[in-house]
């Protein structure tokens, strides 16, 4: 049962968006630095609230030109650049639908996803203009970047109907702000699911400002902390944790390409960094790095206190959360200590449960399926995307929303993260549906039957293998892995790939003939 579309009469956010939180910041923090980009290559630049806010004003009216009107949904293909960003509020300056999409996507992930939103104009950079331009869905328009994410351009040539981003730049005063509506929608993100398509996830304007608003919350941001921003845009975590935290602390945000460990301690201390998001594969490239005298203190991340701490001088503060979620249901509370490798307590903006699988509670020291409630449209996600059916199967009958993840309770109220549906990978940080792959292993002329499951991979955390049953016995294995291969790269982001792939005779079973994925991960398991 899904729970009421209907806001509160009155709520954190009302008469409230994102276009006004923007512009109230301009006026109370104009000089303040907001956005400091610090690219790899070519010039920093930075942004004060103030000319953040102008900027975003003159690209708002140039969409605005184009065509673009409330509920038109705009496809932002972006690495991380001060472009996606100025694209994204533009987006909800205007009342229109930032769409923003996995970089890494191939050209059929990239096509589903455009027909799918209905995109009616795409900003995009130019090593991705040529595959954004030439997608089978129509675009109006197509704005392309000078650089590469700071990059210069060498040898790329834009679509011929292209224009670069700088033409959309138009007098501010042609688009005026519109009056506040927070039940508007102003994201759309795609993100793997137990079904064999990415689903698109939907959010309003008061799902991104109550993403801002509890971020900061959680992470105890201050308008004197600068959140260095690493992990891709097109993510909620940097774009809710990190950007719109930034912004409703009044705070500044100091943006990078991508993460590299061999720049991330030169733009930290340049820039005096406090505060920065970190994922496991960031944290093992950092350990051989020399670890100067920094100004953090706080890294958000997986678990609280891990045993890298004391190595690098930081706090770490656990959490746990989805892109349904738009912040973390559950935190370390930056005030309290919580157990060592816990993700920490339920957030009071949530409801959570923890339930056996007859459904009853489970006590401490048990490990259950994780549960959790919010408003849909306020601190839950709106919908999934053209997919009703999806979004009234993810939830349960009282209206709890199911994660899929599995959690354990420890006997301090604290929760240790336990399993993820298994059906859900985790490949160096993005999530990675199984079925998605099994879908386009099984498409190819051959493949009786397959399964993908994710190996333990001391960078990644997990890698896609596959095991196949093909026709035609072992003299054809090699061919049959051959072509498994060719599918898999044109059809898939190079993260999705599987690194192994085993012809065999037969796979283990369950009950009902389903497959017995849990052996198979038995056999991937390392020694000992």
């Amino acid at each position: 049962m899904v729970p009421s579309l209907r806001h509160p009469h009155v709520h954190p956010f009302t008469n409230m968006d994102v276009a006004h939180l923007l512009a109230s910041r301009a006026a109370s923090r104009s000089d303040h630095p907001f956005l400091i980009w610090a690219p790899f290559e070519g010039a920093r630049r930075v942004w004060t609230y103030a000319r953040f806010y102008h900027d975003v004003c003159c690209v708002a009216a140039g969409f605005k030109a184009r065509g673009v009107k409330p509920g038109d949904r705009v496809l932002i293909h972006l690495e991380n650049c001060p472009e996606s960003l100025l694209s994204w509020y533009a987006c909800a300056h205007l009342g229109a639908v930032a769409v923003t999409t996995n970089t890494k996507s191939v050209e059929n992930e990239l096509n589903y996803f455009m027909s799918f939103a209905d995109i009616a104009g795409a900003v995009t950079q130019p090593k991705f203009s040529e595959q954004v331009g030439g997608a089978k869905h129509p675009l109006k328009w197509l704005a392309v970047t000078e650089t590469n994410a700071g990059a210069p351009v060498t040898g790329a040539q834009s679509p011929e109907k292209s224009e670069a981003f700088e033409a959309l730049y138009a007098d501010a005063a042609d688009a005026p702000l519109r009056p506040a509506d927070p039940s508007l929608d102003v994201g759309i993100q795609y993100t793997s699911g137990t079904t064999s398509r990415p689903k698109g996830v939907v959010w309003t304007h008061a799902n991104a400002l109550w993403g801002g608003k509890v971020s900061a919350m959680h992470e105890n941001l201050r308008a004197d902390d600068i959140h260095l921003v690493h992990l891709p845009l097109f993510h909620t975590n940097a774009q809710s944790y990190s950007i719109l935290a930034t912004l409703w602390a009044g705070a500044t945000a100091v943006l990078q390409p991508r993460f590299s460990a061999s720049r991330f301690w030169d733009a930290s201390m340049r820039h005096r960094c406090t505060w920065t998001s970190m994922v496991p594969f960031c944290v093992r490239a950092l350990m051989d790095q020399p670890v100067p005298e920094h100004h953090y203190r706080c890294w958000g991340g997986a678990v609280a206190a891990p045993p890298f701490d004391p190595h690098f001088g930081v706090r770490s503060i656990g959490w746990w959360g989805m892109t349904e979620t738009i912040t973390h249901g559950i935190v370390t509370d930056p005030f309290n200590p919580s157990v060592s490798m816990s993700i920490g307590k339920p957030s009071p903006a949530y409801q959570i449960a923890i339930l056996r699988d007859n459904g009853d509670p489970v006590e401490f020291g048990e490990t259950g399926e994780l549960k959790i409630h919010g408003t849909p449209g306020l601190s839950i996600f709106r919908e999934y995307l053209n997919n009703p059916e999806a979004t009234a199967n993810s939830y349960d009958d009282e209206g709890w929303f199911i994660t899929g993840d599995r959690v354990t309770l420890l006997e301090s109220g604290d929760i240790a993260f336990a399993d993820r549906d298994k059906d859900i990978l985790k490949v160096g940080g993005e999530n990675v549906a199984a079925s998605e792959v099994e879908r386009v292993i099984q498409s190819v002329p051959g493949v009786v039957e397959c399964a993908v499951v994710g190996k333990p991979d001391e960078m990644l955390d997990e890698a896609p293998v596959a095991f196949v049953i093909g026709e035609g016995g072992d003299g054809l294995s090699d061919a049959l892995i051959a072509s498994i291969t060719v599918a898999c790269e044109t059809n898939l982001s190079d993260f999705k790939l599987p690194k192994e792939i085993f012809i065999v005779d037969e796979l283990p079973r369950a009950t009902l003939g389903k497959i017995a994925k849990a052996e198979l991960r038995k056999k991937l398991e390392p020694a000992g």
